[in-house]
């Protein structure tokens, strides 16, 4: 239950919000009381804890434009802002963060006796579901994290596509591009799309301008959030290409969302012909 998670994050956990202890049943004695501070966690946990078992959660879970949960089950869970005085005041027994947690915030929970875990953004199938079964694993919840890591490998097989890819270009607010490294990358080819960035040596985060974009067109553009050049005339003018939305929350990590982004992206993948 004392394992340390060992993956690595790149979102941190920091704000004023206070803390809020939700109402739940009390959870049984043989599974510690946790707080996460990791909205990649937040979802995991929310799956496979059981009742009374969350103390509270990641305040990024309660922001609609953040949140990798559905709004209403995010709402079920109180929120800290990651301070060491928040989540004391609540008396965990672990706390689950991301490897760039404050030292000193680290150090203020572990002298008070809270186990801290870490996990990271998961990059692939593989990294996912070694999470999922790691976090069953600290919390006292083995059998949960299994059903879980069934479901998730369920809709890989589910929505793998059978024939020809189509060159897709996932453009994600400012720009951005996944790399071939990437979770994203990987459901992308699963769900019957060549990725149009990495084809041209476009690594993770690199940025795709507008005039790259319609000098070379992929047939299908799957823009996330509120990104603006998606939105150019120039690209519903540009012969060939159909351009498609993808809820930006759906990328931000992996378990439970896969199965969703999973579907979507199979929606879209039919959608071509």
């Amino acid at each position: 239950m004392r394992t340390v998670l060992t993956l690595a994050l790149m979102l941190a956990a920091c704000s004023d919000t206070p803390p809020v202890r939700p109402v739940q049943d009390q959870p049984a004695q043989d599974h510690p009381t946790i707080v996460s501070l990791n909205p990649c966690a937040d979802a995991i946990l929310a799956e496979i804890a059981a009742p009374g078992q969350v103390l509270a959660i990641s305040h990024y879970s309660h922001d609609p434009a953040a949140s990798s949960m559905p709004v209403d089950q995010a709402a079920q869970y109180g929120v800290t802002g990651g301070t060491a005085e928040e989540v004391l005041a609540l008396a965990p027994d672990m706390v689950v963060a991301d490897p760039f947690i404050s030292p000193a915030t680290r150090r203020a929970l572990e002298q008070a006796g809270v186990v801290v875990e870490s996990m990271g953004m998961a990059g692939s199938l593989e990294d996912s579901l070694a999470q999922v079964t790691a976090l069953g694993a600290a919390t006292g919840n083995p059998d949960r994290a299994r059903a879980l890591s069934r479901r998730i490998a369920d809709s890989w097989d589910k929505y793998r596509w059978q024939g020809e890819p189509v060159a897709a270009l996932l453009w994600q607010q400012g720009g951005l591009v996944p790399g071939d490294a990437s979770l994203a990358h990987a459901m992308l080819e699963r769900t019957g799309f060549a990725s149009h960035s990495a084809a041209r040596g476009m690594g993770q985060g690199a940025y795709l301008p507008l005039e790259r974009v319609l000098a070379d067109p992929p047939r299908v553009v799957i823009a996330t959030g509120d990104e603006r050049a998606a939105e150019h005339p120039a690209m519903r003018e540009t012969s060939g290409m159909t351009r498609y939305d993808l809820d930006p929350a759906l990328l931000y990590c992996g378990g439970p969302t896969i199965p969703r982004a999973m579907e979507r992206l199979a929606s879209i993948r039919s959608a071509t012909g």
